[in-house]
């Protein structure tokens, strides 16, 4: 890494260090009534229309008892814009704060070879899914080598997201061992600068924010998918991103360009609402219905990256980026689908739905408007979105079918209840091996590299399915269930060695089959299939796991493993009874995934 010259930075504020108070503050910093009444004056004016100086920094009134409805007063059948721009307020930052900074390392961006690589991993792998940057301002800084120019707090943020797609050879000529120690290091210093650079732009935070959100630690509670994202939709509803800016009245201060970006943002955070929601059982952060903002479209997703020609390409730019634009439209859709899913389902007070209700969502799944995922000609990246909405939409399908395959709507006749819920579960059961049928795609076509951090959670809801069958049935049935189910560990295999949450995911599920089958072995690719040797996880989970294992375990049925070595095989004894899962065992699940989660490992080793 090289120290820049000149480094765009926001002030700090009275947090000089992360969680300390500095004490020897010059009088600039205390408060100033005259300023404050300034902003006051400044937020009045352009409400009213006649801003004293441009602005350039987003402002919403709130709703009808916001801070500016008593201006209403004076202006009765006028309706006042909810949404202006203010003028920003920026002040030197102080040397102390500075030199903190420095010893940090964020003034010191990487080399041009692995900066170059992560703003091109960023363009290909991370845009596409959650496009929180303008493009061409970035394009601008980096092709004419003024990176250091760029919001840093942003780019940090972007380097940690980019770094999981790097090639190993950059990480080592930035002195890093692994693609895992390299993401830490971005992360530490995107945080460093999120926590003590006073980044003064709500909007800058926000699209921190959501970057941050790749971000999953097994240590840190504060450093959670969950704790980032909740920041940026609450920055976003602060910002009033929620809401149409033309819908009570037209406000030409602001842009089209502007209004296109601030949708995007909106609707990345409700997609990793969503998700997050699904995956890790939370509830729902952002209710449509206090929402008017209008659906993205794809001109939405290209009005920063220039014109595309007749391939869908943009010179400069990697992928076909129209059609990323109309994949991730669909993402969006797909987003709405599954929060009326998990509204009918899984909300803590729900109330049962009909029949009816129950067959008119499933209807409007069916229809679900989906790419091709036989399209010849695709490049490769575009191959992997296409493949990745589908893992979207199968894991949807799972999470809505699931549950009626042992419950019933009200007012179903109780005659029909047993075959009703045995279609239900033929439903789930044939949504979780099209996510097989995926999974065979992406790794026959090489493209599990492109998967992210946000890939492993998708492969959760077939997974419990083929784990649930692997209580029943004859040993046959049993044997082609644990088929199904070690494909997708060996996936999580490999993205474990990047991800986190892999390992943690493979590690429980181990777990639950070393129940059901004592003398279960984790499956491991063979050394000569991929040239590797088996990821070691280094996670806290993994430990657990492995900890929680009998002696008696290791090694056991290797000898006789019709896959040759390398493989485990369990040993097809009957399920064990529920009752004899122990209390220690018991523990290990309640620490390993939240009992709230509607992807409650234990509950589908226990519910027959």
């Amino acid at each position: 890494m090289h120290p820049t010259e000149s480094v765009n930075v926001a002030p700090t504020s009275g947090l000089s260090r992360q969680g300390t108070v500095s004490t020897n503050r010059t009088p600039e910093y205390r408060d100033n009534i005259e300023d404050e009444e300034q902003t006051g004056l400044e937020i009045a004016s352009a409400a009213l229309g006649r801003p004293e100086r441009t602005g350039d920094v987003p402002f919403y009134t709130g709703e009808q008892t916001g801070p500016t409805s008593a201006l209403s007063i004076l202006s009765p059948g006028q309706s006042l814009p909810k949404h202006f721009l203010i003028p920003s307020h920026q002040k030197e930052i102080p040397e102390e704060d500075r030199e903190f900074l420095r010893q940090k390392g964020v003034f010191t961006l990487p080399g041009k070879d692995a900066c170059d690589s992560m703003v091109e991993s960023y363009l290909l792998h991370v845009h596409p899914i959650l496009p929180v940057v303008e493009v061409d301002i970035l394009l601008q800084h980096h092709q004419s080598g003024q990176l250091h120019n760029y919001n840093l707090l942003i780019l940090w943020s972007l380097f940690f997201a980019a770094v999981n797609f790097i090639p190993v050879n950059i990480c080592e000529q930035e002195g890093f061992s692994s693609k895992r120690a390299m993401r830490f290091d971005m992360f530490s210093r995107a945080r460093c600068m999120y926590n003590n650079g006073n980044e003064r732009n709500s909007m800058v935070l926000l699209q921190s924010s959501l970057l941050l959100g790749f971000w999953y630690s097994d240590k840190e509670e504060s450093a959670q998918p969950w704790y980032w994202t909740g920041i940026a939709v609450s920055l976003g509803q602060i910002l009033g991103l929620h809401r149409d800016p033309g819908i009570s009245s037209y406000n030409s201060s602001i842009s089209d360009r502007q209004r296109s970006f601030w949708r995007r943002l909106w609707w990345c955070c409700f997609f990793r609402d969503r998700w997050l929601g699904l995956t890790l059982g939370r509830p729902l952060r952002i209710n449509l219905d206090d929402c008017d903002i209008p659906m993205p479209s794809v001109d939405d997703m290209l009005f920063d990256i220039g014109s595309t020609g007749e391939d869908g390409h943009s010179p400069g730019l990697p992928g076909d980026m129209r059609r990323s634009a109309e994949y991730w439209i669909i993402l969006i859709e797909l987003s709405c689908q599954l929060g009326k899913v998990m509204a009918m389902n899984y909300q803590a007070a729900r109330s049962k739905p009909s029949l009816q209700e129950v067959e008119k969502l499933e209807q409007e799944l069916l229809q679900s408007r989906l790419p091709d995922q036989y399209e010849f000609g695709l490049m490769p990246s575009t191959r992997f979105y296409s493949n990745h909405v589908h893992l979207h939409y199968q894991a949807m399908m799972v999470t809505f079918y699931r549950p009626w395959g042992t419950d019933a709507p009200k007012e179903l006749d109780v005659t029909a209840q047993k075959e009703w819920q045995h279609r239900m579960r033929l439903r789930a059961d044939a949504a979780a091996s099209r996510t097989n049928e995926i999974l065979d795609a992406l790794v026959q076509d090489n493209l599990l590299g492109f998967a992210g951090p946000m890939t492993p959670p998708l492969l959760v809801p077939a997974m419990q399915v083929h784990l649930f069958h692997c209580k029943v049935g004859d040993s046959l049935s049993k044997r082609v269930r644990l088929n199904k189910l070690e494909m997708c560990m060996l996936v999580m295999e490999e993205l474990q060695k990047t991800y986190t949450v892999a390992s943690i995911y493979r590690a429980v599920f181990t777990k639950a089959l070393q129940l059901i089958f004592p003398g279960y072995l984790i499956p491991v690719a063979p050394f000569g299939s991929t040239g590797h040797a088996p990821a070691a996880t280094g996670t806290t989970a993994v430990a657990a796991a492995a900890a929680a294992v009998p002696a008696s375990v290791s090694g056991a049925g290797a000898a006789n493993s019709p896959m040759g070595p390398g493989y485990g095989v369990p040993e097809y004894s009957p399920p064990i009874d529920d009752g004899s899962f122990g209390v220690g065992e018991m523990d290990l699940m309640d620490a390993l995934m939240d009992e709230a989660s509607i992807f409650s490992f234990w509950e589908a080793c226990s519910q027959i």
